[in-house]
């Protein structure tokens, strides 16, 4: 047997690791295992606007009486909720601002996204990454060394301005490379701004529904809010283009 052949990994294809088909599967049950039963239980009919008006004195009074316990489950639910990609953020994070106040809730938010966020990264990485990094070749290889880089302020960009789902941006560093500690500190800076818009609507909802007025998600990215955020975007990437411009002065 020559050297070559002892090289490459047994069972490959032109010196490159089967595709991990099985592992793949595995993933997607992950991040979709959590809708199925989400929507077989039917539990979309207790997420919405019009439960949380029809039980807001009842979920307040709790909150009162059982504040460090409510804050607990809180967080929790909202990180299993991002862990399997549930499209009920938007929901909690209102929910949040209207129980917890928006400096509790905005905090409670960030944490429990982040740690949900980085259960799915941690996840891909651990399941896909290595081997997808394998199969790509030096191509995917200088695309992840950029990215790492840059990764922190690439990912700052991406979590300030919604351009991709958020499942989407969890699992795509780490088909790239990117380590962990940067994941985690750039979902924790950069989904701030976000939160910290939809906590605020949630804050200003008990006077809403006292007036007679209905919970609704339309209209909290307004003009104003999506000029702020892509203005925040665009100094997190002031970094990346003053390296770029370096490099090709240097």
């Amino acid at each position: 047997m020559s050297d070559r052949e002892e090289a490459e990994p047994k069972g490959s294809e032109n010196g490159r690791a089967p595709f991990p088909w099985k592992r793949l599967v595995l993933l997607l049950v992950v991040l979709f295992g959590g809708l199925v039963v989400f929507r077989a239980f039917e539990l979309h009919r207790f997420v919405n606007c019009g439960t949380l008006a029809e039980h807001r004195q009842f979920l307040l009074d709790y909150v009162a009486m059982q504040q460090l316990l409510a804050t607990l489950i809180f967080m929790a639910v909202y990180a299993a909720a991002t862990a399997f990609s549930l499209p009920v953020g938007a929901l909690l994070s209102i929910a949040s601002g209207f129980l917890f106040g928006t400096a509790l809730a905005t905090g409670m938010v960030v944490i429990a996204a982040t740690l949900g966020a980085t259960v799915v990264f941690l996840i891909a990485k651990t399941l896909l990454g290595d081997t997808l990094r394998a199969r790509a070749g030096p191509r995917l290889d200088k695309m992840a060394k950029g990215f790492e880089d840059n990764a922190f302020s690439y990912l700052l960009v991406l979590r300030l301005v919604p351009l991709f789902p958020f499942w989407l941006v969890n699992v795509a560093p780490a088909f790239l490379g990117v380590p962990l500690g940067t994941f985690f500190l750039a979902t924790l800076v950069g989904i701030v701004p976000g939160t910290f818009v939809f906590v605020s609507v949630g804050a200003g909802l008990g006077s809403i529904l006292e007036d007679g007025g209905h919970c609704s998600l339309t209209g909290v990215f307004t003009p104003q809010v999506i000029v702020a955020l892509v203005g925040l975007a665009v100094l997190a990437l002031i970094p990346v283009v003053y390296k770029k411009l370096k490099a090709r002065r240097g």
